[in-house]
């Protein structure tokens, strides 16, 4: 069991399906195809997922005492993360999510209360102090804690979900500490595999790039040369795409730290993620080690170790060509 200090947005969402493709159509009155409340959150979901794998976390995030703060408060206790880290902001972040038949969503969080918020760096101190892990999402309150945590003796993970740019400027201060770097393929410049190599040619401290690429699966680099790349599996089908990333990024984390097999680690991820795209609200469940087993059993998810130091066509490796090393994260 690894204990790891996650800091991030926990969040009261309301999702609801929405008819038709987004842009929607105007309509003064519109029933939805289901609706859904829950605490979610990039911090949250990921908080929840690793302490549902059975990892000891500890939660750095914000919240107020009004309703929406108190209602995120009891769903942390609910699931067995401590309240412990949460700092009252006076506010409580909140969205909604529209989530369109496909799965496809469009999210609406408010977070104008709380952008000028500051997360005490003493807290995280304390709550970081022992972990083997620590998660940084890009929120904005984060920021200020991103230096802090580089000092840590321990490997930093970031998620920087959408980005577009190797260097660009809102998320530069993650990418300069991250040990682990994962994002999302959407709005990458380039290649999956182009953009692996620009970040380890960029940012040299960082070991592991994960991307997570919607129907097709997700990637991971390995500073040695290494590709991985993992086939999507939807064992429920797909309701909703929101949180797949979040529940990919912890899923990985959680299976790296407990094998150090960077392949089961992303298999497992990826199966994970696709299971929750059958949930209304993917941030709301979550599987244990003994339920994520038991659904690898029934549910082939395809694997294929290649090199990205390597051009196209040029010898290429296929699939379980070797098992890769797990790469060197500790700081001592």
């Amino acid at each position: 069991m690894a204990q790891i200090v996650v800091v991030g947005v926990a969040s009261l969402y309301m999702a609801a399906g929405v008819t038709g493709e987004f842009p929607l159509e105007y309509a003064p009155v519109a029933e939805p195809d289901w609706m859904q409340a829950g605490v979610t959150g990039s911090g949250a979901h990921i908080a929840k997922v690793l302490n549902a794998l059975g990892d000891e976390v500890r939660l750095c995030t914000l919240a107020g005492t009004d309703p929406a703060g108190l209602t995120i408060r009891s769903d942390l206790r609910a699931n067995g993360l401590s309240d412990e880290g949460i700092v009252d902001a006076g506010a409580t972040w909140i969205g909604a999510v529209l989530v369109a038949p496909d799965g496809r969503r469009m999210s609406l969080p408010y977070m104008a209360a709380m952008s000028a918020v500051a997360y005490p760096a003493e807290t995280f101190h304390r709550l970081a102090a022992g972990a083997d892990l620590a998660v940084l999402t890009n929120a904005r309150f984060c920021r200020p804690l991103v230096a802090h945590a580089a000092r840590l003796p321990v490997p930093v993970a970031v998620d920087v979900h959408l980005i577009s740019a190797i260097d660009e400027p809102r998320n530069r201060p993650w990418l300069e500490v991250a040990d682990i770097l994962f994002c999302s393929h959407e709005r990458l410049p380039c290649l999956p595999e182009d953009w692996i190599a620009q970040v380890f040619a960029s940012y040299p401290g960082c070991q592991v790039v994960g991307i997570g690429q919607g129907a097709e699966g997700a990637l991971l680099g390995l500073r040695d040369g290494t590709l991985i790349r993992v086939g999507a599996v939807t064992p429920r089908g797909v309701v909703s795409t929101a949180g797949a990333g979040d529940a990919l990024f912890a899923s990985f984390l959680h299976g790296w730290l407990a094998t150090g097999n960077p392949v089961d680690a992303l298999r497992t991820a990826v199966l994970h993620a696709g299971w929750k795209l059958g949930q209304p609200m993917p941030g709301t469940a979550s599987l244990g080690n003994a339920e994520l087993a038991r659904l690898s059993q029934s549910h082939r998810v395809p694997v294929l170790v290649e090199r990205w130091d390597v051009p196209s066509g040029a010898g290429q490796a296929g699939p379980a060509v070797r098992e890769p090393a797990p790469p060197p994260l500790s700081r001592g």
